[in-house]
């Protein structure tokens, strides 16, 4: 099947079988690896990508249901070598560690920012319910997601 799909702000044609993923036509096809694969059932969050400026868990969702859409990939979100300022923000403040979590945990939380700008900690926490990290436990996490909504208001 014949799909287009704007991703990254860049037009992508392809032909692929009807059953492929979102997340392994991410990888396979396009060789946009930072989209990682942790459990394939939508339990980890690690594929988290944005279609249409809402975040889904992209091993759900079918590559063919996706044409004609937008996608942001975490490869989408610097600016060049400029980091955006959510990656920046788990850089600073260590909401990172083995980093296999951190693409998909991005991207929630520009999901959560765009929603809402000022969230509190309680809403940054179940914000990310559907996402798991089993290195930082989330403190850190968090403290990153409110120093991002803090640079992003300025």
């Amino acid at each position: 099947m014949n799909i287009s799909i704007t991703i990254n702000g860049k037009l992508v044609t392809h032909d692929i079988e009807p059953r492929i993923s979102l997340s392994h036509f991410l990888r396979e096809h396009l060789d946009l690896t930072g989209t990682h694969i942790g459990c394939d059932t939508s339990g980890c969050g690690a594929c988290t990508v944005t279609l249409d400026g809402q975040a889904v868990k992209s091993c759900t969702v079918l590559a063919v249901q996706a044409d004609g859409s937008e996608v942001t990939t975490i490869e989408g979100m610097a600016q060049g070598d400029q980091m955006h300022p959510i990656q920046e923000a788990f850089r600073e403040h260590h909401g990172l560690q083995c980093g296999f979590c951190t693409p998909g945990m991005v991207m929630t939380a520009a999901d959560i920012l765009k929603n809402n700008p000022n969230p509190t900690e309680e809403e940054i926490r179940h914000g990310l319910e559907g996402n798991f990290c089993r290195c930082t436990g989330y403190h850190n996490i968090v403290k990153s997601i409110q120093h991002a909504a803090e640079q992003m208001k300025a």
